[in-house]
């Protein structure tokens, strides 16, 4: 019996659906990049999503327990500050090496298509 890898090279079974979106594709690799976590605020600005639209992608990655989310009381108004979890950026990292997967793909394809196309030579009648 075949490998389900071998059987279906084009499933890409890495992919997961949560990261599988711009807003929380821009949130994860911040995160990883800021590994102290970033205040809402901040991650909002280096992310460029609304306030809304930055709080629901945050509770789906909560939810998934892949940030964690930790209001922060100081002197002033409290912060929001997120985190990604250990497991989160295991996740995250495995869903990247499965994207690289698809660009070598691509390009292995591309590449395969551009060396089996014959030249032709224009003959003038």
């Amino acid at each position: 019996m075949k490998n389900i890898a071998n059987a279906a090279p084009f499933a890409y079974e890495g992919l997961e659906r949560i990261f599988h979106e711009r807003g929380r594709l821009a949130v994860c690799t911040c995160l990883i990049a800021n590994s102290a976590g970033m205040s809402f605020t901040a991650l909002q600005e280096a992310c460029g999503l609304t306030d809304g639209n930055l709080n629901r992608h945050l509770h789906a990655l909560a939810d998934t327990g892949i940030v964690t989310l930790e209001r922060v009381r100081g002197t002033g108004r409290p912060t929001t500050k997120v985190c990604i979890t250990n497991s989160g950026k295991a996740r995250f990292l495995a869903y990247i090496d499965e994207l690289e997967a698809v660009v070598r793909a691509v390009n292995a394809s591309e590449e395969r298509e551009r060396n089996s196309t014959p030249f032709r030579l224009a003959v003038s009648p």
